[in-house]
């Protein structure tokens, strides 16, 4: 029995006896958020692997500053302005979520609703922006069915990736404002953490650099 005993204790110690997890302390959030951002990562991958390719094989695309500086609101130089504008918004947005995440690793209950309520505030004024945006080159003449400047794919697939970027931004305000509400309500410091602002922290900093692509690939490009 002793030597059963001890060979038993010897196959659990070995590393392919279970009962370990290979992510540490990582809790299952924290990694079903990872899988799913790893999968919405192919899924924006693609979108703009399409558009790229359709672009460079197409002979009569648009010049990208063309079709922003025809749309009538700033005239010439609106990409640099505006779209910039946009992209500052978001990246403040991104350090105030960090702040957030930091605030709920210290027991800040605070501090934790306020920066989200910052966070909230920025994702709401790009979504504002984009909206004004897209109203604009509709007006002049970009749109789903045509575009005067040049191939009409453009328009289709500059409202398609901004539209799935921008319905990211609207479903991450919203686990924002999910997440200051239980803070507000200290249901946070009842279960002792704040795993779920950390874990939307990674969901808007995901959406964050996505749009540093999309800015490049529409605007600089």
């Amino acid at each position: 029995m002793a030597t059963v005993t001890t060979t038993q204790t010897q196959d659990l110690s070995s590393p392919w006896s279970g009962g370990k997890s290979p992510f540490g302390n990582v809790s299952w959030g924290k990694l079903m958020m990872w899988v799913f951002l790893l999968g919405d990562a192919f899924t924006f991958g693609a979108f703009l692997t399409a558009y790229g390719f359709i672009r460079f094989k197409s002979a009569n695309w648009p010049d990208p500053e063309q079709v922003f500086d025809a749309a009538p609101f700033l005239g010439h130089g609106y990409p640099l302005v505006f779209v910039g504008l946009m992209t500052f918004i978001l990246i403040v947005s991104s350090v105030t979520m960090v702040l957030a995440v930091e605030a709920g690793h210290n027991r800040d209950r605070k501090k934790t609703v306020l920066y989200l309520f910052y966070t909230i505030l920025g994702g709401l004024t790009f979504l504002g922006c984009q909206a004004w945006e897209w109203t604009h080159l509709i007006h002049g003449g970009t749109t789903l069915w045509g575009n005067p400047y040049g191939a009409p794919q453009f328009g289709q697939f500059f409202f398609l990736i901004t539209g799935f970027h921008g319905s990211h931004v609207a479903s991450g305000v919203l686990l924002n404002l999910i997440a200051l509400i239980e803070a507000w309500n200290g249901h946070y410091d009842r279960i002792n953490n704040y795993n779920r602002v950390e874990n939307v922290g990674l969901y808007w900093h995901f959406v964050d650099l996505v749009w540093v692509f999309v800015f490049t690939f529409f605007y600089l490009v």
